[in-house]
Order: structure tokens, then C-alpha cells, then sequence
């Protein structure tokens, strides 16, 4: 499975942002998929994931009503959905994808992105 992400960029403290995560290669629709994030200078961390459905979904505490994630499986595409920006918020975000099951565990993700920068100005 190969990902690319996209719709990231600078954005004011409050504003919105809509990342997408297009797959390519294999059923999309077989696999779980989650969004991670990494600031400068700290670790990889888990924002949100999706079941191969879209029926369930899981967030991160400091992500919780602000970061909506949706997938359209005929798009092979899943989607963040970014409202009420903080600047604790800038980070590079990668999409990834592992079959069945989603997780909030980096390790149990077999396939990621490259990554897209989102800047967050107070």
C-alpha cells in the first residue's frame, strides 16, 4: 500500500485544516487506518483512527471534538478534519494503514506516508 498525504500548511491559532490520505496498491477498504503526528524534537504519537468501514473511531484525549477523522472507501481516501488549531498542534501528521483491525499503536502499523508538515501560528 502506498500513501500520500496532503492538505497541510500554515494556518492562525483557531483556524481549520483538512488533511487527506489517498492509498494506492491494495484494497483499500481491507484496512484500518490511523493518523499520527510528530513535532520537533519529541516522539511519534497517535491523533486518531478509523475501522475499514468508518463504523468506529478513536481519539486521542488532546484531539477530542476539535479533530474529526473520516474515510470514503470508493476514494480510497480517509481524512482529518482539524477545527479550533492550537499551536501545540503543529507537527508533521502521517496517515497509515494495517489490515483488518485498526490500532492506536504505532508499531502495529505496517504501511505510512511520508508525512505533512502542519504550522500553527499564535
Amino acid at each position: 500500500v502506498q500513501l500520500v498525504e496532503s492538505g497541510g500548511g500554515l494556518v492562525q491559532a483557531g483556524g481549520s485544516l483538512n488533511l487527506s490520505c489517498t492509498a494506492s496498491g491494495r484494497t483499500f477498504s481491507n484496512f484500518g487506518m490511523g493518523w499520527f503526528r510528530q513535532a520537533p524534537g519529541k516522539e511519534r504519537e497517535f491523533v486518531a483512527a478509523i475501522s475499514w468501514s468508518g463504523g468506529s473511531t478513536y481519539y486521542a484525549d488532546s484531539v477530542k471534538s476539535r479533530l474529526t477523522i473520516s474515510r470514503v472507501n470508493a476514494e480510497n481516501t480517509v481524512y482529518l478534519q482539524m477545527n479550533a488549531l492550537k499551536p501545540e498542534d503543529a507537527a508533521v501528521y502521517y496517515c497509515a494503514a494495517r489490515p483488518t483491525r485498526w490500532s492506536t499503536r504505532i508499531a502495529d502499523y505496517d504501511y505510512w506516508g511520508k508525512g505533512n508538515q502542519v504550522t500553527v501560528s499564535s
